[in-house]
């Protein structure tokens, strides 16, 4: 089964989130789980998807503390024998992430800029000034040297990233994809399907497109046939 395509759960539940993917079904192997579940049962979730029907689950926490407390969150997650955790792209975090997961095969993937920020959100935020696209691909170096498994990028840093000596071996992971035609939403920075993997990307992230499709499992199926 192709494991691209990674199916945001972006819903109210987990009962929702279970029939969501029910309702797909094996057209998609790989799902992700966020933050926004997280009081939902989404840990719950998780693990049934994980241990009762054999998908792929990405845990997408974006976790952001002192070295301890991450340290100490992602060994707990570890043992969920989830496959990828996000934690922000910082090099202490993203250290201290590796540290609390080894052992496991989680791999983590350290967040480079959102992909619904543009260049005034980083201004409002006090971001130093720079090209988006030069500080995002600055930020996944160094988050691979701190021992990253992979990064979280727009699609649109994904050939830059990959063109990067220490991205050899690494994941590129991209949210902010978009078939031709949907509503972008929230985000800014995006491309299609295809023009994401063509730039790089290991894996993308696919959410409203699919779960706000009246048939969410030919919409995932849609989406698979640009890939191929």
């Amino acid at each position: 089964m192709d494991d691209r395509l990674i199916v945001a759960l972006d819903v109210g539940n987990a009962l929702a989130g279970l029939e969501l993917a029910e309702r797909i079904g094996d057209a998609v192997s790989f799902y992700k789980i966020g933050l926004g579940m997280l009081t939902g049962g989404g840990l719950a979730l998780a693990q049934e998807l994980k241990d009762q029907h054999g998908k792929k689950i990405f845990l997408d926490m974006k976790l952001f503390d002192i070295g301890a407390t991450v340290e100490a969150a992602v060994r707990g997650l570890a043992q969920c024998d989830l496959d990828f955790l996000t934690v922000h792209g910082d090099p202490h975090v993203v250290r201290a992430a590796k540290e609390g997961a080894a052992g496991s095969g989680m791999k983590i993937l350290g967040v480079t800029v959102l992909t619904s920020l543009d260049r005034a959100d980083l201004d409002a935020a006090m971001i130093r000034p720079g090209d988006l696209h030069e500080l995002t691909v600055e930020r996944a170096a160094r988050a691979f040297e701190a021992g990253a498994d992979g990064v979280i990028a727009s699609p649109r840093e994904a050939a830059a990233i990959r063109a990067l000596p220490e991205s050899a071996g690494r994941l590129i992971v991209t949210p902010g994809v978009r078939p031709a035609g949907a509503a972008l939403g929230d985000q800014k920075r995006v491309e299609t399907p295809a023009a994401a993997i063509a730039a790089g990307a290991d894996h993308i992230v696919v959410g409203r497109p699919i779960w706000q499709s009246p048939d969410p499992r030919a919409a995932a199926q849609a989406i698979l046939a640009e890939l191929s």
